[in-house]
């Protein structure tokens, strides 16, 4: 009787330790993603609920007006450092450049945003860090991305499985993005490349995988080689602030239609251009961008306007030190 209760006892706490929704998960995981229902719980098993990945999801950069986003990534430090990876890997980032249709600067300011070249890949678990977000998601953060999470966790568990990757020793940011590149789970599997052709596609160790799947991402959402990203413009005394873009950059109106709403830009820009309207938070005053197809295409990779300003502005101050020589 005392073994019984005592096995009762342990089931018991093993189960209350389960984390929330690890049913529900596990059914999905099987029916939608053909996974075996053991694999999966031995891991979710292994993750642990970390409080500073919630506490670091709470305040990203992102929400930072762009005054104060902008010197995080715009330094004198990474702005040389971008120049010497560039020089390092010149052929490797001009065979790519030329393989994938995107302008070189581009896919080096990326890397250099993300994670300083490598400097910074992220010190969590991937696997607490999917687990955290996708089975604990914070209510108190507006709209609800935890099913999003859930769905990165499964794809991480399928991308272990098929990179032959340590799950549970993984280590990435706290939104679960891996590598020099910072690729979501779901990216890694569709966007990863083997541009160093030694059969795997490694995004921490081999600098080709690394240049090349960044290439590839962007190539994917509809980069225009050597078209512009962005350009200043000013907002006229009757402009149509109410079309000014928050949240969504897909061009839509013409440079020729902003015009005519009240927002004036470079006159070298071809008016059937089409573009969307920018806002940006300055310390004094609000500034104003045309911002075109390949500004677009950085959202993709990051959906924050001001995150893609960071790279557009960071690959432009590399790109000028190169010319120079």
């Amino acid at each position: 009787m005392r073994k019984f209760l005592l096995l009762m006892l342990f089931c018991t706490t093993a189960f209350a330790a389960r984390h929330p929704g690890t049913d529900a998960f596990l059914a999905r995981a099987a029916a939608d993603y053909g996974l075996h229902k053991d694999r999966v719980l031995a891991l979710l098993d292994q993750a642990e609920f970390k409080q500073s990945i919630v506490d670091a999801i709470s305040r990203p950069a992102e929400s930072k007006p762009w005054y104060q986003y902008r010197p995080i990534f715009l330094t004198q430090k990474r702005i040389g450092e971008g120049v010497d990876f560039w020089r390092q890997n010149r052929d490797l980032i001009a065979r790519a450049s030329e393989t994938f249709g995107v302008d070189p600067e581009i896919i080096v300011a990326i890397i250099g945003v993300e994670t300083s070249y490598g400097g910074n890949t992220g010190g969590y678990r991937v696997i607490d860090a999917l687990v955290t977000l996708g089975l604990y998601y914070p209510r108190n953060l507006g709209a609800d991305r935890s099913a999003f999470f859930s769905d990165q966790l499964m794809q991480y568990i399928k991308l272990a499985g098929e990179e032959g990757l340590p799950a549970t020793d993984v280590t990435g940011s706290y939104a679960g993005a891996m590598g020099m590149g910072q690729f979501m789970p779901s990216s890694y599997r569709e966007y990863a490349v083997d541009f160093d052709h030694d059969g795997s596609r490694d995004l921490w160790r081999s600098k080709a995988d690394v240049v090349g799947s960044v290439a590839n991402y962007l190539h994917r959402h509809g980069w225009q080689a050597g078209a512009p990203v962005a350009r200043r413009a000013v907002a006229g005394s009757g402009a149509a602030l109410d079309k000014v873009s928050s949240s969504n950059f897909k061009p839509t109106l013409t440079v020729a239609q902003w015009q005519a709403l009240g927002f004036r830009s470079a006159p070298d820009l071809k008016s059937d251009l089409r573009a969307a309207v920018l806002k940006l938070e300055e310390r004094s005053r609000d500034t104003y961008w045309l911002t075109f197809q390949n500004f677009y295409v950085i959202t993709r990779y990051n959906r924050s306007p001001r995150y893609a300003m960071a790279v557009l502005q960071l690959s432009q101050e590399i790109g000028k030190r190169i010319a120079e020589g």
